[in-house]
């Protein structure tokens, strides 16, 4: 009898590392480890250094290579685990989560002359510093009627990967001057593993421009945006990118013992984070909508065909599964909005009813919020706490709560914003629609639907569709990596040969769903209504009064 297999997938989030260990027969978790980022999010100060701008959002690469060297190790003891048995490596990362490095892989943050420059460290996701870049990328692009353009559903965000490059240029031209690879954090850390430079067509597709038979946009394009960047990436970039699943390499001798794993286990080139989580909610098909649901929510659909969709974050060609489109869209903060609500919003009397029934104040606000009734509040709030990324791209959008009065209280206040981000949820699958890609259901995981009830039936009921659970709610991107480590072993090395097999035999979904209440989804079809007022009011150009306060918040704390 052969010698049953695993497989190991590593998960960068936000604020942290999990590395799961998974059963390749199955997809069951046999062992895990969550190692937190030392520096975190750095977002007010560098270590060591100088302050931070508003809308600045960095990371320590060094954390990375912590979650490897800890996180394997530690998952592979939790599981019982001996590294023979192990089949294939796979990751995926936060994106676009960019850094400068040089011609060796090391970023420039590690360098003493550089460490104190904010531009040498990684670029987090939800960096937002890069607008006025990310706007004139849009402006060029619209004049030259370029195609990444209509791919993005019409605009380039400051969230993606050129806007940041292109912001060193701008701010800190010694810093564009001393890189000599710019990459997305998801090829680094491979990179790093098997010492091979292999960079993948989903980062690529979904935030760099890239596109399938014709790479990058062309020099004139890049040299309109700023002569230097004219020949950008010859010289910073690279020209080949690898398929999902596809092998990157063997893990490096280095690697292997800082792991305890053998010298040579498969790599799988690397991944997004919501991309990977796909076929690890057992969807590998057109038809269903699958949200990463944690800090933000990521949107993925698959279809048959390239449509040009309103504020996609992409419609890349293999961009999820191989021989399909894969659609992202996304809303910049959902998860995030509740915790701001939970720090700053909570009054005494939900504190002193916790400490009375000895439970945490998160479940006393949910249970007071699920005996309102569905408009009962009279509220309806806009989600843009962190701005909004689809439909508008627009990340000098602010939140906004409509209705407030003296006898407003703070369940009514937390009920309206998780109603908020699910009316966003709701706009964007209205997107898809208009263009002809159908949504018969969604399917959920991430760290919110296992901790909120409440918010899970509010989603069915506010866009009317059933929702599933993915069995493993919290490592669903994790376990998708697992799959394409699996990939990358392929059935030669115990793993799969298609990502298609390992999700029909790895991926599961719970028993539990959460069906619409036709009565609710009539009233809130009611609040959408107002939502979308509020919505193309405030976001599509008639009042820029969000967009006035922040630049005269900038203009105060610049004095």
């Amino acid at each position: 009898m052969d010698k049953e297999k695993f497989a190991i997938g590593i998960d960068y989030g936000t604020e942290s590392g999990r590395v799961v260990v998974v059963r390749v027969r199955n997809g069951e978790e046999a062992g895990a480890a969550v190692i937190p980022y030392p520096d975190g999010v750095i977002d007010e100060k560098i270590p060591g250094g100088p302050r931070l701008e508003p809308d600045w959002a960095l990371q320590n690469p060094r954390d990375y290579l912590l979650v490897v060297e800890k996180g394997i190790p530690r998952a592979l003891k939790a599981a019982g685990v001996r590294p023979d048995a192990v089949a294939g490596v796979g990751t995926d990362f936060t994106a676009s989560t960019p850094l400068p490095t040089k011609a060796d892989g090391t970023p420039l943050c590690f360098l003493p002359e550089h460490r104190k420059q904010p531009h040498a460290w990684v670029k987090l996701w939800k960096h937002h510093a890069a607008q006025p870049e990310a706007n004139r990328i849009n402006e060029i692009g619209r004049e030259r009627d370029e195609e990444f353009l209509r791919v993005y559903g019409g605009k380039y965000s400051s969230e993606w990967f050129f806007s940041k490059l292109f912001q060193i240029l701008d701010e800190a031209p010694e810093i564009y001057d001393a890189t000599d690879k710019f990459l997305e954090s998801a090829d680094w850390i491979v990179w790093q593993l098997t010492g091979e430079e292999k960079r993948n067509t989903c980062t690529a597709g979904y935030k760099a421009m890239w596109i399938k038979g014709k790479g990058f946009p062309s020099r004139d394009f890049f040299r309109a945006l700023h002569p230097r960047l004219e020949n950008v990436v010859e010289e910073k970039l690279a020209t080949t990118y690898y398929p999902l699943g596809a092998r990157a390499g063997g893990l490096t001798a280095r690697w292997a013992r800082k792991t305890g794993l053998k010298e040579g286990t498969p790599v799988s080139i690397g991944n997004v984070d919501a991309h990977v989580a796909v076929p690890a909610t057992t969807v590998t098909g057109p038809g269903s909508l699958v949200m990463i649901m944690g800090t933000s929510i990521c949107h993925m659909v698959l279809g048959t065909e390239r449509q040009m969709v309103e504020g996609m974050c992409g419609t890349v060609e293999d961009g999820i599964v191989p021989g399909l489109w894969g659609y992202e869209a996304g809303q910049s903060a959902v998860g995030d909005i509740f915790a701001w609500f939970f720090e700053h919003g909570v009054p005494e009397y939900v504190h002193r009813e916790a400490r009375r029934r000895k439970a945490r104040f998160e479940g006393v606000l949910e249970s007071r919020a699920a005996a309102l009734q569905p408009g009962e509040s009279g509220l309806v709030a806009l989600d843009w706490w962190n701005g909004n990324r689809s439909v508008l791209v627009d990340v000098d959008l602010t939140g906004m709560m409509l209705g407030m009065t003296l006898a407003t209280r703070a369940e009514e206040i937390y009920r309206a914003l998780i109603e908020a981000t699910a009316f966003g949820t709701r706009q964007i699958i209205q997107a898809f629609e208009t263009r002809d890609i159908e949504v018969k259901n969604l399917v959920a995981c991430g760290g919110l639907p296992e901790k909120n009830k409440l918010l899970m039936q509010i989603y069915a009921d506010v866009t009317g569709r059933e929702i599933k659970l993915a069995t493993q709610l919290q490592t669903c991107s994790a376990l998708g990596s697992a799959l394409h480590g699996a990939v990358a072993a392929g059935r030669s090395g115990g793993g799969y040969d298609s990502i298609f097999e390992a999700a029909e035999r790895m991926a599961r979904v719970q028993k539990l769903t959460f069906r619409p209440h036709p009565e609710n989804h009539e009233i809130y079809s009611r609040l959408f209504r107002e939502y979308q007022s509020l919505h193309d009011y405030f976001g599509r150009g008639s009042n820029d009064v969000m967009k006035r306060l922040k630049a005269l918040k900038r203009e105060q704390v610049a004095s």
